[in-house]
């Protein structure tokens, strides 16, 4: 810390110094930022409030919206406001802040999916013993385990990052506050520690996704017979999830399991985790879910049913009070 205190701030250039590229990324990126937003929040919003969604694959579905609300919002809000003009500069707690941030909730995300796998499993392959296997007790356990594993990750992550000494530059070449740009500017030799970033990040990301390979490895063998009912029915329960695991664990995979060779190339990599992924995942989840797209369906008829209760209640309270003001006249 006492190295690091020679520098107070960083500055990150972005995705490109080009002005009119910044107004377009501007304009793309606050509107994924929103869509991400109001998509999850819609997501949580109706597993919570519709009694038919109570099943451990929508509170895995939930978790993971809020997740993703969190995890695009310690990246995205700072990203353009530098895009519109902003500053971009950025503290040295602010930056090891988003440093921990970003790891913490991308982690959760990982042990969330690989959670949601699991329950897919249990569903297909050992149905009569889902409801045991899956009781509310052990998903609970299951989110809980989801969020210490990713503290520790992004612990040791934050750790290995502040430890080093930074006394010079101050440009990050990203967009936000990550690893591999941060070990260009440290003022020391960093092998060592990205070696041990490497393996941290890495060791988690390939174990999880080899996990999520053999789960769904064992579902297809075991649909081996099955009508093409069987497999349609089963095949449709699991797309949502393969589709998100591709999307996420793809560009996650190219990032942190190899040392860092041009940055430029992890940038363009990294909008895909980080902010199309998050963007993508109610609109994957929904799409293809009849349930859900149901509950939303009768969410809305409810909140428009309670506002036309509501304006006929004050329009009868309207009329009441003119007859009451003419019989006084």
């Amino acid at each position: 810390m006492d190295n690091a205190s020679s520098v107070k701030e960083f500055i990150l250039l972005g995705l490109s110094e080009n002005q009119g590229l910044q107004k377009i990324y501007s304009v793309l990126f606050l509107a994924f930022y929103l869509i991400t937003v109001a998509g999850n929040l819609l997501i949580v919003v109706t597993v919570i409030s519709s009694q038919g969604l109570n099943s451990p694959m929508y509170f895995f579905l939930c978790s993971l919206s809020f997740v993703d609300i969190c995890y695009s919002s310690t990246t995205a809000p700072k990203m353009i406001a530098g895009l519109l003009g902003g500053s971009k500069s950025i503290s040295f707690v602010g930056c090891m802040a988003q440093l921990f941030g970003f790891h913490f909730f991308g982690c959760a995300e990982i042990f969330l999916l690989t959670a949601m796998a699991y329950d897919r499993y249990v569903a297909i392959c050992r149905p009569l013993h889902y409801a045991a296997l899956m009781s509310g007790r052990t998903c609970g356990l299951m989110v809980l385990g989801s969020w210490l594993g990713a503290f520790f990750h992004s612990t040791l992550q934050l750790l290995l990052t502040i430890c080093l000494p930074f006394c010079g530059p101050n440009k990050i070449n990203h967009y936000f506050c990550d690893v591999h740009p941060l070990l260009r500017l440290a003022c020391a030799d960093t092998r060592a520690v990205g070696a041990a970033e490497v393996v941290n990040g890495g060791l988690i990301t390939l174990s999880a996704f080899a996990i999520l390979v053999s789960s769904y490895v064992v579902i297809l063998v075991s649909l081996k017979g099955q009508t093409a009912a069987g497999w349609h029915k089963a095949l449709s329960t699991c797309g949502s999830h393969i589709t998100v695991v591709i999307l996420f664990f793809g560009p996650c995979t190219f990032i942190y399991i190899r040392p860092s060779s041009n940055l430029a190339e992890d940038k363009a990599v990294a909008v895909f985790y980080s902010i199309i992924t998050p963007m993508l995942n109610p609109l994957i989840y929904t799409l293809r879910n009849q349930e859900v797209k149901s509950a939303m369906r009768k969410l809305w008829s409810r909140k428009v049913g309670s506002q036309n209760a509501k304006v006929q209640h004050h329009s009868h309270v309207s009329k009441r009070s003119e007859k009451i003001e003419h019989l006084w006249l």
